[in-house]
This record gives C-alpha cells, structure tokens and sequence, in this order.
C-alpha cells in the first residue's frame, strides 16, 4: 500500500534528522499521535499535509515520493 510505502520513507528520512516523532511533529505543527499513524501506515494523508513534512524534513515532493 501506497500510505505504508510513504510511511517508511518519511521514517526513514526523520531519523535522518535525528529527531524524535514529538520533536519533529512540534516542528512542523502536527499533532505527535497523527504524525506516528502516518509513519505506520494508517492514515490516507492529505497532500497539504505532506508537504508540511516534506518542507520539515527538507526535502521537496518528489524526493518524499522517491522510490515507491
């Protein structure tokens, strides 16, 4: 699945940074419960939303979706 797939990806990126789910949430002004369902995979995300973490981790659009 496509939500699981962008879930790893944006995981593997945050741990990149060496923040933490709450310190990267806080960040990027997102709840720390929404932010760990997107990275499991359980959340059908809008784009708006992805674009705040892709501009969080640094990253544009189409390096986020790299690979899957």
């Amino acid at each position: 699945m496509i939500t699981v797939s962008l879930g790893k990806r944006i995981r593997e990126l945050r741990t990149q940074t060496g923040l933490s789910q709450e310190k990267f949430a806080l960040k990027i002004g997102m709840d720390r419960t929404y932010f760990a369902s997107v990275e499991a995979g359980k959340r059908n995300i809008a784009i708006c939303n992805i674009k705040k973490i892709a501009d969080g981790l640094g990253v544009s659009l189409s390096e986020l979706f790299e690979g899957l």
